[in-house]
Formats: structure tokens, sequence, C-alpha cells
């Protein structure tokens, strides 16, 4: 996968870190983009650069912003000359309880994770197009499916936006773009740090493999959802939770 160009949202850290890293590893060039934590950016386009013969970029945008969507798109295009790989990972999630939610952080939630999704795929999209080649993974959750806890909901709904979404591009970007994505079951990540021992410990037993996936895991998914081995994959929605049996 030389001289290609992935550009994954959200990839200071958790799973869109494994992202760029495993991209890095099959000779990928990449983009890291954040919009806090500057320095775990940083020091993941560090680490990239010393470890793998790849060249990095690292954009701070926040992809709910169309204007600064619109400029990481280009800056990428400038620099690069193109984009061959969009990965959706950037989202939030703020449990509270449902009737204690307010509007604006039930806005935001909608923002980065579905409104975020579709500006980068539009713009993105757009230099896809006029190449008439090229892949978009967008990362909703098993939240979206059937995974559903009342504390979650605007996120629950967000991924579930997420499918929809998917859904669509395949059809308006088909024959030249693969769309497709991948709902991660329990992931190790910061995003659970919060979780009690118990709340985990009952989660696991839900899952087959009695266990979380490990970040780098749902990352080997997309990569190998961006290449020209999974060419004839589209418009598919790839659960990857360890297979669940309860909840």
């Amino acid at each position: 996968m030389k001289n290609i160009v992935a550009l994954v949202t959200g990839s200071n850290r958790g799973i869109g870190k494994a992202c760029v890293e495993e991209f890095a590893k099959a000779g990928v060039n990449v983009v890291i983009n954040y919009c806090h934590h500057e320095s775990e950016a940083k020091e993941l386009e560090k680490y990239i650069k010393e470890t793998y013969k790849v060249k990095v970029l690292t954009i701070k945008c926040d992809v709910s912003n169309e204007e600064e969507v619109e400029q990481m798109t280009n800056t990428i295009i400038d620099t690069f000359g193109g984009i061959d790989i969009l990965v959706n990972n950037a989202g939030v999630c703020r449990d509270s309880l449902l009737l204690d939610k307010n509007i604006k952080e039930f806005k935001r939630i909608l923002d980065v994770n579905i409104i975020g999704t579709y500006l980068c795929s539009k713009y993105v999209g757009k230099a896809m197009l006029h190449a008439k080649k090229g892949k978009i993974i967008n990362i909703s959750s098993t939240n979206a499916l059937d995974t559903f806890y009342p504390e979650s909901c605007d996120y629950d709904a967000s991924k579930a936006g997420v499918i929809s979404l998917t859904h669509n591009l395949a059809r308006e970007f088909a024959p030249f773009i693969n769309v497709n994505c991948v709902c991660p079951g329990w992931v190790n990540t910061s995003m659970n740090k919060d979780l009690s021992l118990e709340q985990i410990n009952k989660e696991k037993k839900k899952i087959l493999l009695g266990r979380m996936a490990e970040a780098d895991e749902i990352a080997k998914v997309v990569v190998f959802l961006a290449s020209s081995k999974a060419n004839y994959i589209n418009d598919s929605i790839i659960r990857v939770d360890g297979g669940k049996f309860n909840g």
C-alpha cells in the first residue's frame, strides 16, 4: 500500500491511534487528526516517523466545523496530492441519566459523531470522486444495532445515524468509492476508563470470547477494508464484538 494516503479522524488516541499505526505498518502515509490533546497527537507523530518509513501530517480540526474540515482536506491534498483512504473515527460519548441530559450536550454528540462523519465524507469524497477511487470506513458501534444503554441514548442515536449515512454514501459514491462501516463492541480504550470493575466484568460475561477487544484488533479490520483485498466489499456493516450472546 505504498504511496497511499490515509486520513484517520480523532486519531490521537484509542481506535484512531491504533489505525494510524496499522496503516503505517502497511506502508501507508498517514494524517493524524485531533481536536484536543495536541501533545498526544504530536507524540504519536514522532513515534510513527521514528518507527515506520512513511510520511506523517498532523492537523488540528474540529470535524463538526465545516470550514475547518474543508481547510483540512485542502491542506492534505496540497501536501500529498490526494486522499486515498478516509476513516471517520472521531467520536465522543457523555453518559448520563437519560432524563438528566441537556440539549447542548446531546447536540454536541450528534455534531461530532454524525455531522463530522458527513462533513469529512463530503469534502474528502469530492476529491476521491475526482480521482475515481477511494475507500471510506466509518466507525459506528454495536450501540447502533442492539446493545442499547439509556444513559448513552445520544451516542446510540448518533452511531445509528452513521450506519444510515454509510448506506447513502455508498450509493452516492458508487462505483468509484467503497464505503463500509465497522461496529465495534466493547473496546479497551480510555472511553471506558470510568467504568467500575463490576460493570466491566458484567459486560465481559455477555461476550463469547470473554473479554473486551484491544484497539489494534479493530484497527486491523479497518486496514483490511481499506486494502485491495477488500475491493469487492461495499456498503457493508461489519460487527467486531467478540460474539455477543446476551444483553
